[in-house]
């Protein structure tokens, strides 16, 4: 007989933790399985060299292309981690707009409208937000949706030539806001907690554990139950069901083939994965509906240059303007988000402009005076942006959409905005398949199973006992990262399985302490570090 679990979890990124993290207290037996292992603290987490480089931390993936024959072949820039791909992320949490969850016309078409509605949402991402530690201020950003209380830490400061951008930009009508972060880090009083605001925050891992992401705010609490445990390197191959429930799974544990069983059974493992195991087990696809309306995100980054105006800032990822993500009088249809990325290293700028054949002498030139924007635009669910499972593995068939109106989002903000704010260099860029950060909507929720995968809480309609909980349920991501989005969502839907299935109350803020979390107690260890890291020069990227 397989070893059997109350539940088992397969996945540990932001919605795997979650649900963990919610269920922990309930002393139930939980199990989370990762295909990968812990990402490993070393000093190269922060070298760019090795993290920009063909092979860094991603996992080593091939998948087949598009019907169109457009790419043979894609290779994802995906992390196979405890944690999944949060370890990597830029820890930049917003909420979805109350409108994002209605229908919205774009100009390449329509946004689905939700099953449940944003004053649903809205206490989950209050929790979201205290275990995530989310920095912001309240009511500077005028698109937000109402909200039951303050941000848990008040929003980071610009530095310098930030401050200054974001006093241009105000100057020409923009309502500029600071960015949400999700940083272990006390503003007024930095040193009671680890993180130094470096420049290695995005897309770096965290070598102090002070960036929230999966595996530091969320697995590693978990697992500080003992009815919570963690299995690395073990890979879920089929989950097989009887009758109208999966009955058990079968996998490989560090090469060895095993089964397990449980009452109840999660899959997370990141919109793709989680439709190909589905696939690839034949499970929860009476709607035929398992794989289909995938989403990614349309993605360009802008390096804006004043050549008499050098950027030296260390922490730059703290401006941030929603002002064209719904229609306006600019604009007819949504455009979307508007941010800052980290500050931009040579050895990056080198691979986001290698279309354009930018030099090292160039890029380090870049590095200097660029102020760094990042542009998110909505892409649109539809039947033909499908993700298959073949005998050769993932098929990825997406074909960009409603990029029209993306394009025209950042020809208007360079030309009418940054142009008028002093900058006179531009560098776009923009991503291509390869980049599946923001992946979404492969087994979406609704109210009706001929359409849907899964019921208003994230049960399979097709089995009793299967629930996903990762950004597969979402029938749209607006034009905001979907990470504080995925785990509002595995909060309310571990509340829902405390209530249905393990006889316990609900979840309140109260269980979603301000603890200082995983590696607190080595604030003085962060700050030598810090000491050693933000220097700004060449040493400190560790080149």
């Amino acid at each position: 007989m397989p070893t059997h679990y109350d539940m088992i979890i397969i996945g540990s990124g932001a919605g795997g933790g979650a649900l963990a993290y919610t269920l922990a207290d309930t002393g139930k037996r939980i199990l989370i399985l990762e295909q990968g292992t812990f990402l490993p603290r070393e000093k190269r987490n922060w070298d760019p060299h090795y993290v920009f480089g063909p092979d860094g931390y991603k996992a080593d993936v091939t998948w087949r292309g598009p019907d169109d024959g457009s790419q043979a072949t894609v290779r994802p820039i995906v992390y196979h981690r405890v944690g999944g791909n949060t370890k990597m992320y830029g820890a930049l949490l917003h909420r979805q707009r109350p409108e994002d969850f209605t229908e919205q016309q774009h100009k390449g078409g329509l946004s689905p409208g939700w099953c449940v509605g944003y004053d649903e949402f809205e206490p989950y991402y209050m929790m979201a937000e205290y275990v995530m530690k989310i920095h912001g201020n309240a009511g500077e950003d005028k698109t937000a949706g109402p909200r039951s209380g303050p941000y848990p830490f008040k929003a980071f400061p610009h530095e310098g030539r930030i401050a200054e951008v974001a006093r241009d930009l105000q100057g020409l009508g923009l309502n500029v806001h600071h960015s949400n972060l999700a940083l272990n880090r006390d503003i007024d009083e930095p040193w009671r907690r680890p993180c130094i605001a470096c420049n290695t925050c995005d897309p770096f891992p965290c070598m102090i554990h002070a960036k929230s992401d999966a595996e530091t705010a969320l697995v590693r609490p978990a697992l500080q139950h003992p009815n919570v445990s963690l299995w690395t390197d073990s890979e879920v191959t089929r989950l097989v069901q009887e009758g109208g429930k999966i009955s058990r799974l079968e996998l490989t544990k560090a090469g060895e083939r095993m089964e397990l069983s449980a009452d109840l059974v999660v899959v997370s493992c990141g919109a793709i994965n989680s439709a190909a195991l589905l696939l690839k087990s034949g499970v929860a696809n009476s709607s035929d509906q398992v794989g289909r309306n995938f989403t990614k995100h349309n993605q360009s980054g802008i390096s804006a240059i004043d050549p008499d105006k050098p950027n030296d800032v260390i922490f730059q990822k703290t401006l941030g303007c929603h002002d064209f993500y719904h229609a306006n009088h600019e604009t007819p249809y949504p455009l979307g988000t508007i941010q800052l990325t980290g500050k931009a290293h040579w050895t990056r700028i080198m691979g986001d402009y290698a279309h354009i054949n930018v030099t090292e002498e160039q890029a380090r030139r870049m590095q200097r005076l660029a102020v760094d924007f990042w542009f998110t635009s909505e892409d649109l669910p539809t039947q033909r942006q499908t993700v298959r499972w073949t005998d050769k593995g993932i098929q990825f068939n997406y074909v960009p959409n409603n990029r029209e109106s993306h394009f025209e989002f950042l020809d208007m903000f360079q030309d009418k905005y940054l142009r008028r704010a002093g900058f006179s260099e531009f560098y776009r860029s923009t991503k291509n398949l390869e980049f599946t950060w923001h992946q979404a909507g492969t087994a979406q929720f609704g109210t009706d199973p001929k359409t849907s995968v899964l019921d208003p809480n994230c049960k399979a309609w097709d089995l009793d006992n299967l629930y996903v909980v990762d950004a597969s349920f979402q029938p749209s991501q607006g034009a905001t990262n979907p990470t504080l989005t995925i785990i509002a969502n595995a909060i309310r839907v571990g509340e829902h399985i405390k209530k249905a299935w393990f006889n316990a109350g609900g979840v309140s803020l109260k269980d979603f302490p301000l603890s200082d979390g995983y590696m607190a107690d080595n604030a003085a260890a962060a700050i030598e570090i810090g000491n050693r890291y933000t220097a700004g020069d060449e040493d400190s990227w560790g080149a």
